[in-house]
């Protein structure tokens, strides 16, 4: 699989938009990464990160670690290192679904919030 697919994949769920992150191309629901090419020099060429829960992360590279593996540099992300050459579509399709599902109940809204005391300094000042 070449990014070329997983991108056709991933904009196919709600909310998601194609930009970059490092530089590399990268999938985001709502502004936030869910998916992008690994940039950082300690992953291998052809691998893909992916935002999903330390425990879920764990058991993937437990369950097949041909296709999942983790880097010093990720240790401390809640993300997994996808060899895109070992993995199947259906198996892709579900990883960029968890994804999508982990990084959009992390960030609910889209909307910005503004600081607490914003309203009431700006009222303040016009006193």
């Amino acid at each position: 699989m070449r990014f070329a697919g997983v991108r056709k994949l991933g904009l196919a769920l709600p909310d998601v938009k194609e930009g970059t992150m490092y530089g590399a191309p990268a999938l985001k629901v709502r502004g936030h990464m869910f998916a992008c090419m690994a940039s950082h020099k300690s992953a291998e060429p052809n691998t893909l990160v992916v935002v999903v829960g330390f425990d879920q992360r764990d058991g993937l590279i437990a369950a097949d670690p041909e296709t999942y593996y983790l880097k010093d540099h990720y240790l401390n992300y809640p993300s997994v290192l996808v060899r895109l050459s070992r993995i199947p579509p259906h198996a892709m399709r579900e990883l960029l679904l968890t994804a999508w599902r982990f990084t959009a109940s992390v960030h609910k809204s889209g909307a910005r919030r503004r600081p607490q005391n914003s309203g009431q300094r700006k009222r303040a000042l016009r006193i």
